[in-house]
Parts: C-alpha cells; structure tokens; sequence
C-alpha cells in the first residue's frame, strides 16, 4: 500500500536534523528584499538583505519615488561602482520596492548582440517590455453555477437527416437568486470546448459571448475521495452583474499580437503559421499604429501608462550605434526609466579607437545620467554580509570561521568567500560537524583557487599552459 505523505513547504525544520524537503533554491541574490529604508528614506544599516551603501540605497530610493510619481520617465541611471558592491542587487532592490505590477526588464549589454534581430531592433523591444499599460474594462457578465445545460434541436435548414442546435437554455443559480437564459448556438460551442457540465461555475460575458468555466461548485467537494478538480465557492450577488476587469500587458506584447495576428481556422493559413520564422523583426510603422492606439485609450480614461525600469548590466559592453540610439529612445514621449551599471572606469568606447570615456559610456550620454556610486565593503561589513548569506544557505559558522572568511574577503574578493561557503559545509557535513570549522574553509581554500592565487601560479610557473 502506498502511503501518502503530505509536506509542508513552511514547516520550520526539525533542530539537529538536516531536511531536504521543501527546500528552496538559493540564487545569488535570495537575500534581496528590499532597499531597507525607513518611512523618511533614510537607509538602516543592514536592513533588506542590505550591508552598508547607504548613500547608494538612500539615492535609489529617491527613484523609486519619483517612479511611483511618474516624474521619471524618459531618465537614465547609471550604477558606478567596482565588481561584488551590489550593483545588480540596487537594480533588483528598485524593482521589489516598485512591486510586480510595474515591468522590470534586465538585460546584460551582450544579449543585444543577435544573428538574427538588429542591434537598435533587440534595444527597442526591450524598451516596449519595460512599459506597461493597464487597460480598465467594465463589463456584463452572467457568472454563476449551472443548474440546467439543455441544447434545443431543431430540423436542419440543408435538408438531410441530420439536426442542428437552434439554441441552448442554460440556468444559472448565485447566491441572490437563479436566471435561466436562452443563447447562441455558438456560445454551445464555446461551453463544449470549456467542457462545462452541471454543478459548474461559469461566467459568460454578454457582449462577446465568451465562455469560462471557474471550477466546480464546492456543494460538490465531497463528490469524490480523491480528485483534480478545482473547487470554488458559489459567486456573490446577482447571476447578471457589471464586473470590472483589470489587465495588465507590455507595448511589446500587443507589438507581438499585431505583428502576428492569429487569424483564418483554413489549413493553409494554419501551416503559414507554422512556417513563418519565429523571431521577426517589428516595423517601426507597426509601433507607431500601436502607439496611437494606446493614446486613443488614455484619452478616454480606458488604460493608463505605466513607465517600468529597463536595467542593462555592463553597460561598457554596449557600442557607439547603440548609445547614439539610446539617446534619441530616451526622448521619446514613453520610455522607461532606464538603468545602467558599469564596473569600469576609464575605457574606450566600443566600436571607436581613440574615444577614451569615463565607464565606457560616451560623453554626450554621460551627461544625461544621475550617477549613484557604490563604494567597496569593509571589514565589518563584509562580516555581517557573510553571516547572514550562511543563514541564508542554512550553513552553520563558528566565530572564528566568520573572522577568518572576513580577513579573505580583505584580502581576495567578496564573491570568493561566499562561493566558499557551500564547499566548506559539505566538508564539514563530510566529518560529521554541524557548524563550518576554520579546517573546512582552510581545506576548500586549498581546493579552489582565487583569482589572485591564480595570476601567480601562471605567472611563477613555466610551461603551466
């Protein structure tokens, strides 16, 4: 017999005993929840899976203010500041603290770098993911759980044997009261392919004729003993009411849906689409078309443009043509806030030879950027970061092993000494010890290189490679 276990995701775990149930998986930046700013936006010291940059969280705060205002768009930010400050961390902080109903698109400089797609062509998609639009629709539905599914025949018009479907009684029971209604017979159809049956909740909108089916009504839940089905409650108020329906989608995405208009049910245009290449490049007439018809809708109060943040990691890695492109995008009368980050200092300008630029950004551009500095960890910071990403990784450390990851982290990088710390607890795990000892982090260190350590062996040993 087979036995069923049910297991509980937030159940905290058992002290002493190591569990792999419901573990989660633990990204670079799990830690991450926020900026870790008071009411007044003045930053705490560790605050949000936050260290130290307070000056940074402070100025990124700031911008997430004027962004919720709405009198940020069109401006660009760069995040200045050396490799493992927390500079990707800054540009995720921005896009928790904005929340998941404003788009936040990252990128890496190189992705713009397509066989297929232009340069300017893959920027200025992800210019249209990173704007949203929030289209409000009031609309008539009859929502409610069915109580009777009668199809009426009736004698086909073509002669023959065969009979048609005139129309379909359908009753409809709520919580205020029951409605039987007469329909379409291609709102049958739309009922068969939602395969609705009796003790369904199902909502039908009256001005299109569209068919949903909810779930099955929870009068049926004990119906069965173990089943798939989703159970819902019986919908509140009338079976007939005006329900306001809220969307939310990206100017890339209606580009996409008018790019490649899924129309004709014949073969032929069927096996069009399945012919046509995949990723096809947008025309600039095709946005402008879109771009009217947002305006048309936030003109009559039906949507509302929503900015979001576009943050392109190593900024440097982006050429001449795309910066010129990206000034021009920036003016345009809907464009996102846009945020950059670069761990360069004084460097060329890709695709030019002589055009030496502060973080590999040309001057004119530079010009345009509020520039937020992130500045290298102390001692003490490196410390409590260390800390609380073992807990994070649900690793044990002794004091001394923190001290002594907090001394390497001086003196190599603060990523190595974090990429270490998984290593060291599965030695430790290995001899049987619940907490990181210094001889787990000193045996890991012999086992992996750091970058330094590296540069010398190549440089002390002949013939190495």
């Amino acid at each position: 017999m087979v036995t069923i276990n049910e297991v509980d995701n937030n159940a905290a775990a058992v002290p002493g005993q190591s569990s792999t149930q419901g573990a989660n998986r633990t990204a670079a930046h799990t830690h991450i929840k926020g900026l870790g700013l008071d009411a007044q936006g003045v930053a705490k010291p560790v605050e949000g899976g936050f260290v130290g940059q307070v000056a940074a969280r402070e100025a990124c705060g700031v911008i997430v203010d004027l962004i919720k205002a709405k009198k940020m768009s069109g401006r660009a930010i760069l995040l200045a500041g050396g490799p493992s400050t927390g500079k990707t961390a800054l540009a995720l902080a921005i896009s928790q603290e904005l929340g998941p109903k404003v788009p936040f698109c990252p990128l890496v400089g190189s992705e713009l770098y397509s066989v297929e797609v232009k340069k300017t062509e893959a920027l200025m998609e992800n210019f249209r993911r990173a704007i949203g639009l929030r289209i409000k629709e009031t609309k008539e539905v009859y929502e409610g759980e069915i109580t009777e599914l009668t199809p009426e025949d009736a004698e086909n018009p073509l002669g023959g044997y065969g009979k048609t479907i005139s129309h379909v009684i359908v009753g409809l029971k709520s919580a205020k009261g029951t409605k039987t209604l007469r329909l379409d017979p291609t709102i049958y159809e739309s009922i068969q392919r939602e395969k609705v049956n009796v003790g369904d909740v199902i909502y039908i909108e009256s001005n299109t004729g569209a068919v949903k089916r909810v779930g099955r009504s929870d009068a049926y839940a004990t119906e069965f003993d173990l089943e798939t089905e989703e159970y819902v409650p019986l919908p509140k108020g009338e079976v007939h009411k005006k329900k306001e329906i809220v969307q939310d989608v990206t100017l890339h995405d209606l580009d996409i849906a008018n790019a490649r208009p899924q129309g004709g049910q014949d073969v032929v245009s069927m096996m069009g689409q399945l012919l046509k290449p995949k990723k096809t490049e947008i025309t600039e007439k095709l946005r402008q078309e879109v771009n009217k018809v947002v305006a048309k809708y936030i003109d009559q109060g039906v949507a509302e443009l929503v900015p979001g943040v576009l943050f392109i990691d190593e900024v440097n890695m982006l050429d001449i043509e795309i910066f010129t492109y990206l000034n021009r995008a920036l003016e345009s009368n809907i464009a996102p806030v846009v945020v950059l980050a670069s761990n360069r200092g004084m460097t060329t300008v890709r695709g030019t030879e002589d055009v030496v630029s502060p973080h590999g950004v040309p001057p004119d551009l530079i010009d345009r950027l509020l520039i937020v500095r992130t500045l290298p960890y102390n001692k003490d910071e490196i410390r409590t970061i260390i800390d609380r990403r073992s807990k994070v990784e649900n690793l044990e450390l002794s004091a001394e092993s923190l001290d002594l990851l907090a001394d390497m982290g001086v003196e190599t990088s603060l990523r190595y000494v974090l990429q270490l710390l998984s290593p060291a607890g599965i030695l430790s795990q290995t001899f049987g010890r619940k907490e990181i000892a210094v001889t787990d982090i000193e045996e890991a260190k012999t086992l992996f290189l750091d970058a330094k350590r590296s540069t010398k062996i190549l440089e002390t040993t002949k013939n190495y490679l």
